[in-house]
């Protein structure tokens, strides 16, 4: 039987799951309202927390989605992030553009990674 183990679980979601070796993470987004770049260093941040929280790290990340409320923003969330990935370490990624759960959310980042 696989073990799950839950971090940040409330009512609807749980902000990370542990399960067969992997870590699912939530859509983690920033202050809402605040430029792009701000909410982009926000939601790594939140990723880093969360990854610690499992027990692994950015350089194990598998797989990133970005959703953006404007492709406009494009370059400015990849200065922040080309900043954030360790070089060598780039996870596979999708980037697209999307009405978020509010229009003050810029940006939104899910990723997943392995223990």
């Amino acid at each position: 039987m696989t073990e799950i183990t839950r971090i940040g679980t409330g009512t609807r979601m749980s902000q990370a799951v542990i399960a067969n070796g992997f870590v699912f993470l939530a859509g983690q987004v920033g202050e809402p309202g605040t430029p792009v770049a701000d909410q982009t260093r926000a939601v790594l941040a939140q990723i880093d927390d969360l990854l610690a929280q499992a027990g692994t790290d950015k350089t194990k990340i598998v797989s990133a989605q970005i959703w953006m409320a404007d492709m406009a923003e494009f370059a400015d969330m990849n200065a922040i992030w080309d900043a954030w990935v360790p070089q060598g370490a780039a996870p596979a990624r999708a980037t697209g553009e999307s009405a978020l759960a509010t229009p003050d959310y810029k940006v939104e980042i899910i990723v997943t990674a392995v223990l």
